[in-house]
């Protein structure tokens, strides 16, 4: 049913959005290596998940506060840089700038999913 303020309920199982989303779900791409092949791009971190999941590692390399000049002042925010590998030749680099320091990680750690590629 819909959830507390009318929404949608969160579910389990989430629906891919992308048409490469289905095609995994599906089992018609059995490895990152068809997707890099082909150069698609990856929009749903779930994608990595599917294929990496248990053998990811993450690490936040870096956390630094930057500073916007604004007219009322100075805007803190902090910036994360996050690395993600499987430590079998598949890396990723996430950055991500946020007010909150977990909002910067969690999102550090999602663009760093959606980046990763095989190295050769």
């Amino acid at each position: 049913g819909p959830g507390p303020r009318g929404g949608k309920a969160e579910d389990k199982e989430s629906m891919p959005n992308t048409k490469l989303g289905r095609l995994v779900e599906d089992m018609n791409i059995k490895s990152l290596e068809e997707i890099d092949l082909f150069s698609l791009p990856i929009k749903e971190s779930e994608i990595i998940d599917f294929f990496l999941g248990a053998s990811l590692k993450y690490e936040v390399s870096k956390m630094m506060p930057v500073q916007n000049q604004t007219r009322a002042g100075q805007l803190t925010r902090f910036k994360a840089f996050a690395a993600i590998g499987d430590d079998n030749g598949h890396v990723g680099l996430g950055v991500k700038c946020s007010k909150e320091v977990a909002t910067a990680i969690r999102g550090a750690m999602i663009l760093a999913k959606l980046s990763v590629f095989p190295v050769r």
